[in-house]
């Protein structure tokens, strides 16, 4: 999913392998994941999708942006989230660490980029269906 505030954005969901950068978007008050070489298209990621970022991941701190440097979190791997579901005006979209950190995706840094290592078991369930209903559609080529 795309948080709330990207609602005006186009979008695409995430797929195996994609290349993403973090991405401030013109027309948004957050930052959010577009797929390099696509800076207008925000990339959705589901719930348990598994990325891996090419550098420890930092971020904005909490507060005092502008005033405190930014956090470094030592880590690489990480799992999309939503939190705070209970609130329809504030971001959802959060990513947790093997050590426990989770850490808004509109506080990461802009420019950081992730590979897309996995996505959640229902998601590669529905990509295998549309692969196979696409196949179905194709005229045979047999005689």
């Amino acid at each position: 999913m795309c948080d709330y505030s990207l609602h005006h954005v186009a979008t695409r969901p995430a797929r195996i392998e994609d290349k993403l950068v973090v991405t401030k978007f013109s027309n948004s008050i957050t930052r959010g994941f577009s797929a390099v070489g696509e800076p207008n298209v925000a990339v959705c990621l589901l719930a348990g999708t598994e990325i891996a970022f090419e550098a420890n991941v930092e971020c904005e701190p909490s507060f005092g942006i502008g005033i405190l440097p930014n956090k470094k979190t030592g880590q690489r791997l990480a799992r999309f989230r939503q939190i705070n579901m209970d609130n329809a005006v504030t971001h959802h979209d959060a990513f947790e660490f093997p050590d426990g950190q989770v850490v808004l995706l509109t506080r990461l840094c802009e420019g950081q980029r992730a590979t897309v290592l996995q996505l959640p078991p229902a998601a590669r369930a529905a990509g295998q269906e549309e692969t196979a209903a696409a196949q179905a559609r194709e005229p045979s080529l047999s005689t």
